[in-house]
């Protein structure tokens, strides 16, 4: 199966964040659309993602004042990312050799989707 087939059975909606907004705003936006993570796209496309493990190892270590940072200063910038031409056996690879839980789906620089170790799990059952 391919990522192509997973985004044709979840969608291929993704909710992002400005570079510039603060931690406070993702945080709304995570819990408002009840994900676990947000794009990171800035002018020249996806820039980072951040998580909500990202911002609980920064308030641990910064504690509250992490919530009127940047959310450039505390996603991660170096991105995995798959095409919607990969397999789902070589995105779960991607996932466990990365220790990362949401991917985002980029096509010829653009962002076109995101798949989540969830997506993966279901799309494993629904093959079984």
């Amino acid at each position: 199966m391919r990522i192509a087939d997973v985004l044709r059975g979840k969608g291929d909606s993704v909710v992002t964040i400005d570079p510039d907004a603060k931690v406070s705003e993702l945080l709304a936006g995570l819990a408002d659309h009840n994900i676990g993570a947000m794009v990171v796209v800035g002018a020249d496309g996806v820039a980072g993602i951040v998580s909500e493990r990202d911002v609980v190892r920064q308030l641990h270590t910064h504690g509250a004042e992490v919530l009127s940072k940047a959310v450039s200063e505390i996603m991660t910038a170096v991105v995995s990312t798959c095409s919607k031409s990969d397999t789902v056996d070589s995105l779960t690879m991607l996932m466990t050799e990365n220790r990362v839980r949401h991917v985002p789906v980029v096509e010829d620089g653009e962002l076109i989707g995101i798949v989540s170790i969830g997506d993966v799990v279901k799309t494993r059952m629904e093959e079984l």
